[in-house]
């Protein structure tokens, strides 16, 4: 059987497709899609703890706006397989400023959400750190600096941590190493008040 296409990278998020995602549930059944690939809405439900029933219809929705599809070749009677069609998705903060009160409640909805999944992620990754290989516990990290930049500064090193980040993307399924796994790699850029 042919397997799927590679998703396309990004998406750029508009007002109807943010409402389409920026849903709780919606958002943890695409991370799942694009971190461990094509599942059933079966599947799906007993990794995150809920009803297949409510995986399924999420995941309609999903695909009604075009962030999974389905995976007919992987299916087997009525068993339906699902995957991320895109790899992630670009936000336009000018959407928190839409007239529209939906839309700026569907994209701080959709932040809030992102920021959960940060802390989890990084909340899993310290409960579980002893059952990785002591070369793997060495080459995590968790860093922060405090700058003094511009708003045109922080722009312009968000556009050089993204860049960097993108040339890694290559490098182990070319070198084809053993011991590569997959990695998260979560960036934080905004203001603080000194006072």
């Amino acid at each position: 059987m042919p397997e799927p296409a590679e998703p396309l990278p990004v998406r750029a998020l508009d007002a109807r497709s943010l409402r389409g995602l920026a849903h709780p549930l919606r958002m943890r059944l695409l991370t799942v899609l694009r971190h461990a690939g094509p599942a059933t809405a079966s599947q799906l439900a007993a990794k995150l703890g809920e009803s297949s029933g409510a995986t399924s219809y999420h995941l309609r929705q999903l695909a009604a706006h075009g962030f999974v599809e389905d995976v007919p070749e992987r299916g087997k009677g009525r068993e339906r397989w699902w995957r991320a069609a895109h790899l992630g998705v670009t936000f336009d903060g000018g959407l928190l400023k839409d007239p529209d009160p939906g839309v700026r409640g569907a994209a701080d909805l959709f932040l809030h959400e992102i920021a959960n999944q940060h802390t989890q992620e990084l909340a899993t990754w310290l409960g579980t750190r002893a059952d990785w290989t002591e070369a793997w516990q060495d080459a995590s990290d968790m860093s922060d600096w405090t700058l003094r930049l511009t708003p045109d500064l922080v722009r312009d090193l968000i556009e050089k941590v993204h860049a960097l980040v993108e040339s890694y993307r290559p490098l182990a399924s070319e070198e084809g190493a053993a011991d590569a796994e997959q990695v998260r790699i979560h960036t934080h850029l905004f203001p603080t008040r000194t006072d």
